[in-house]
């Protein structure tokens, strides 16, 4: 009988995990029209608290690295689920807009941020020498695992009984990962009497892991001194504007402006996810055997093309074209992740790449957060999303053709 290594158990529970961060972001686009229509909010303020929640998420995912260097990842996690089930649950009993920034801006925002991809490459880091791209792209690939479960689920709840009873099943699903969570995980191969996954020694850290507000903004400031944390902060800032703050904002009312029903909409979403998690995993498995800076510009250039089309391809139903815009964009949705993660690893080190990767990934979150309520002020404006589509087309080009700064090839830093 073949003896399942921990760090694969490890590696399970961290992903179930992520799927309650990812269920959070598969409710906010179905519940936009729904809240507009019951408390009569403008798409303008319903943007303004999801991207309340876009800044918070990526604000807080740098300082999550320090959280769990100080105080372990067990106890921020489990009180990170916390905020999620908080933060969604009450808006069940809310009735002004100030309630609506404060459980989906704060709570949610500082809870996901704390199960965002950057407490992903922390584990990865940890438990994993060897398949390390890999796995990191396989937690990417939670995203698209909540998006494929929860999207349809929420979008049938909230057509037909309403949209307090999405809000309480990803309440409810936070909660009860959390004691999952704390009774599987452990800090490090050595708590668990083992060593990483294909390695016979405990992984070595030259250097101690940023415990302090002060030590994080150390670390931020030695990397912002060099070209690559530029390159790489930027291109995921356009990443961040064209998946979350676009396509996971606003793909649903933007498709039903073109006379599509909300149901059909969520299931291309849905359709999204499935081939966000194969195109991610397999990216991860590209990224161990191919140069990184080579993928992200390609990651980056195709995308761009796609958007270009986006706005020409949305109608009352789903033509061949439109469904492979959405099969070629799942593949691509995040599947920048492991190569950026990678990057900041090569750059910047094992002991420091979680708080880069931090930093970067809230530049990912300040993109979305600006792309959703930039997409819903036109939207507002100009009555479509076209100007929306075309911008985000643009910045994915630039961003494809800026990753070119970067060394063709990268070696580990120590």
């Amino acid at each position: 009988m073949i003896r399942l290594h921990r760090g694969w158990w490890i590696a399970g529970v961290t992903f179930l995990t992520l799927i309650s961060a990812a269920a959070f972001r598969s409710t906010t686009s179905p519940m936009l029209m729904p809240l507009e229509m019951e408390f009569g909010w403008t798409r303008t303020l319903t943007s303004s608290a999801l991207s309340l929640n876009l800044v918070f998420y990526g604000l807080t995912a740098p300082f999550a690295a320090t959280l769990m260097a100080r105080f372990g990842v067990r106890r921020v996690v489990v009180f990170a689920l916390g905020l999620v089930a908080a933060g969604s649950g009450l808006t069940v009993w809310m009735t002004q807009p100030w309630q609506l920034f404060l459980y989906w801006g704060v709570f949610v925002g500082f809870g996901t941020g704390c199960l965002a991809l950057v407490f992903a490459s922390m584990v990865a880091n940890r438990w994993f020498h060897k398949h390390r791209s890999l796995v990191t792209g396989i937690f990417s690939a939670a995203y698209a695992t909540g998006q494929l479960v929860f999207l349809p689920l929420i979008t049938s709840l909230t057509d037909t009984v309403g949209w307090r009873y999405g809000a309480l099943v990803v309440a409810a699903f936070s909660v009860a990962i959390a004691p999952i969570f704390w009774f599987i995980y452990r800090e490090h191969p050595r708590d668990a009497n083992t060593f990483p996954v294909g390695s016979n020694q405990h992984i070595k850290d030259d250097a101690k892991p940023a415990v302090t507000v002060r030590q994080n903004l150390r670390v931020l400031v030695q990397s912002a001194k060099r070209m690559p944390f530029w390159v790489l902060a930027g291109t995921f800032f356009v990443c961040g504007w064209t998946t979350n703050g676009l396509i996971g904002a606003h793909f649903i009312p933007a498709a039903h402006d073109h006379g599509m029903p909300t149901t059909m909409a969520a299931g291309l979403l849905a359709v999204v996810g499935i081939f966000d998690f194969i195109g991610t995993i397999a990216s991860g498995w590209l990224t161990d055997r191919v140069n990184p800076v080579i993928l992200l510009v390609i990651y980056y250039g195709l995308r761009g093309v796609a958007l270009f089309s986006a706005p020409f391809l949305l109608g009352p139903n789903v033509e061949p074209p439109l469904l492979f815009f959405v099969v070629f964009y799942g593949l691509d949705w995040i599947a920048t992740v492991p190569p950026t993660v990678e990057l900041c690893r090569r750059y910047f080190g094992l002991t420091n790449s979680p708080v880069v990767y931090g930093w970067v990934f809230a530049s990912h979150m300040i993109g979305a957060a600006i792309a959703a309520a930039f997409a819903g002020l036109i939207r507002d404006v100009q009555g479509d999303y076209f100007i929306a589509w075309i911008t985000a087309a643009v910045l994915c080009l630039v961003a494809s053709v800026s990753v070119l700064l970067l060394k063709p090839q990268a070696k580990l830093a120590q």
